[in-house]
């Protein structure tokens, strides 16, 4: 299947390109873009593309491919609506987009969200699991922790290339209309504190609500939410479940933690499924499924450890492949990604609503 990458950056560097290099056998890479000349012909190089491109119009334009991989920074939904309106299917890098109107004004089409840690070998191990023991109703409670160090932390073993040459007033109002999608989305007079809190929760924690709509649905309730320490800070958010039982997500921005760990424990029961991810740049670094029981003896524990090697972005690639090909309907599609925003929204507003900040726009 012959398609286009838009965006060259980190997430395409350290890791779609090596998996697409070696995913031949799937697709053929015919077009690259980027805003920065440097970085489409870095990416464009080691792929072996010739066609490359600084603007998303001309790359469509002249076409060659049938599917873009949307991988670029910020909000998607006006390149998403472009891409889909020319035809073509789309795999789309969270967050969708920034609003619930960019996303009710996409056209009809084959869109595919990717939250890559949806096609974990122990996620879908998890779900499994779960679903034996009686699905979500069956949940007492989850528990989420990330430990977040800084991304040139994470990325130092990538030998990135790195854009300077994009024209830094493209880049100022590139900025200005992401800040204005912001203000629709919270309101003109959101405060900075909680403009930082939504994009905290759309570019980080989606991958977090994304796994509860995978287990248990999206939350039924935003009851707390708290901030503290020196921003982006530390971010404690819980609520209700739609089945049953409560949830809790702590996220704590650690600028020298030594790795990047996130832990989902589901709690039930009779036991415990808990989730351990390494750093998401890391490719084909076991994510490892801890699986509690009582033990065979009385009063005793089960312990069983579970992993595979298998790449979750190459997986993620493949079911977009059968997606494009088969039909075969991806695990977030426009729907989904909708539900992630409104819940970001969700608790942004809850937030606002403690510490008597204003909010409107959408999350009014």
């Amino acid at each position: 299947m012959r398609i286009a990458l838009v965006g060259c950056g980190a997430v395409t560097q350290a890791v779609y390109a090596p998996l697409l290099s070696r995913r031949r056998d799937l697709f053929e890479v015919t077009a690259v873009c980027d805003l920065s000349p440097a970085l489409a012909a870095a990416v464009g190089d080691r792929l072996g593309v010739t066609a490359r491109y600084t603007s998303l119009d001309d790359m469509l334009a002249a076409g060659g491919f049938e599917a873009v991989v949307m991988l670029a920074s910020g909000s998607h939904g006006e390149p998403v609506r472009r891409a889909l309106e020319a035809g073509h299917a789309v795999l789309c890098e969270k967050p969708l987009a920034l609003t619930r109107a960019e996303v009710a004004a996409l056209p009809e089409g084959r869109l595919m969200v990717g939250y890559m840690k949806q096609y974990d070998p122990a996620v879908r191990r998890a779900e499994k699991l779960l679903a034996e023991l009686g699905g979500p109703e069956a949940v007492r409670s989850v528990e989420v922790t990330v430990l977040h160090p800084s991304a040139g932390s994470q990325l130092a073993f990538a030998n990135l290339t790195r854009a300077a040459d994009v024209d830094p007033g493209l880049l100022a109002s590139l900025r200005a209309a992401e800040d204005d999608l912001v203000s629709r989305a919270l309101g003109v007079d959101a405060p900075e504190s909680v403009r930082a809190l939504y994009g905290v929760a759309l570019g980080s924690i989606c991958h977090d609500l994304s796994l509860l709509r995978r287990f248990t649905g999206s939350p039924a309730e935003i009851s707390h939410v708290e901030t503290w320490g020196p921003a982006p800070g530390s971010i404690e958010i819980a609520g209700t479940l739609p089945a049953a039982g409560r949830f809790s997500i702590r996220w704590h921005y650690l600028e020298d933690y030594p790795a990047y760990r996130e832990t989902v424990a589901i709690h039930h029961d009779g036991g415990t499924l808990e989730l351990a991810f390494p750093a998401p740049y890391l490719v084909n670094a076991p994510t490892v499924l801890t699986v509690v029981t009582p033990g065979a003896d009385p009063g005793g524990e089960g312990r069983a450890e579970w992993r595979e090697v298998t790449e979750a972005f190459e997986t993620q690639l493949a079911a977009f492949h059968a997606y494009v090909t088969e039909g075969e309907p991806p695990l977030t599609g426009a729907d989904g990604a909708l539900e992630d925003i409104v819940t970001a929204q969700r608790i942004a507003a809850r937030y606002a609503v403690q510490h008597g900040l204003p909010i409107g726009g959408e999350a009014a």
